[in-house]
């Protein structure tokens, strides 16, 4: 078994539904949610297509998963795709309302660097959105490249 940890995000439709909706299909898929954060409204992040920039529902989930990594994230963008999430490709610098986002931020200590997946998420550290709720759930959890805690890091946050 390994800790992972992943941020949700839900700014389209009934964001607090699909949040629960996508936690249940966490549980179901991936293993055992160990504990949820609080949820938090928050701005959106990044330069957003006009009229796309609708407020947030953010969270972060701890969970335990016999699941590797690459197993990890395509089973969550099937999850992020049964409950509406159409990724953009057409690439485009915006960012673009969707009604579920679940993002990997850590998987244990490993580091990783491939196309499909990058960790710990390589922007973790910028995102107040990331780490408020993230630091509810795991204050002493610690990034295995800047050997800092959660904690530490939203001290040091930029946003």
């Amino acid at each position: 078994m390994e800790t992972a940890f992943l941020s949700l995000g839900s700014n389209r439709g009934d964001r607090q539904s699909l949040l629960e909706q996508a936690t249940d299909l966490i549980r179901q898929r991936v293993g055992s949610v160990v504990c949820c954060s609080p949820l938090y409204e928050t701005v959106p992040w990044g330069t957003f297509a006009e009229g796309e920039d609708l407020p947030f529902l953010n969270m972060a989930l701890q969970l335990e998963t016999l699941l590797s990594p690459k197993s990890l994230l395509t089973t969550l963008q099937q999850i992020e795709k049964e409950l509406g999430r159409q990724r953009k490709t057409d690439g485009s610098q915006y960012y673009y309302s969707r009604p579920i986002d679940i993002d990997i931020i850590l998987y244990g200590t490993t580091v990783l660097d491939t196309p499909e997946l990058v960790l710990p998420h390589p922007r973790m550290h910028l995102r107040r959105f990331v780490l408020q709720p993230l630091c509810d759930i795991a204050p002493d959890a610690r990034h295995p490249l800047f050997h800092k805690t959660v904690s530490q890091l939203l001290q040091e946050c930029p946003e």
